[in-house]
């Protein structure tokens, strides 16, 4: 049987952002059953998309992370604070200054979004 992602190993976030030179970056940390637990480092914009088939949790470690939300405007999370996009919501990040977020989906989410 193959290790999973991140089963049996010290996950250390502040080391991976230091290693980190992109402005915008998604990186898998580790499987839990079915979702995956992803680490996101933003700075700038994404694009409008929203997920078929998923859920999507954003949780801020450190920065600030201006989530819209198509239909509702735009929220503003700081650290430890959470939000989670239902199924088929469209939506966006933005990101003025560099921002730490943790990211929790199912495994079989697209990470750019469904069409």
């Amino acid at each position: 049987m193959a290790k999973k992602l991140g089963h049996l190993e010290v996950i250390d976030i502040d080391k991976r952002v230091k290693a980190n030179k992109e402005k915008w970056h998604n990186e898998n940390l580790c499987q839990v059953n079915g979702s995956l637990v992803r680490l996101g480092i933003f700075e700038g914009e994404f694009h409008w998309h929203k997920h078929d088939k998923e859920d999507e949790l954003f949780f801020v470690l450190s920065g600030k992370l201006l989530l819209d939300i198509e239909g509702k405007g735009t929220l503003e999370l700081t650290p430890h604070q959470g939000y989670t996009v239902p199924t088929g919501v469209v939506h966006r990040t933005r990101a003025k200054e560099k921002t730490v977020v943790l990211m929790v989906e199912q495994d079989t989410v697209k990470p750019k979004g469904d069409p």
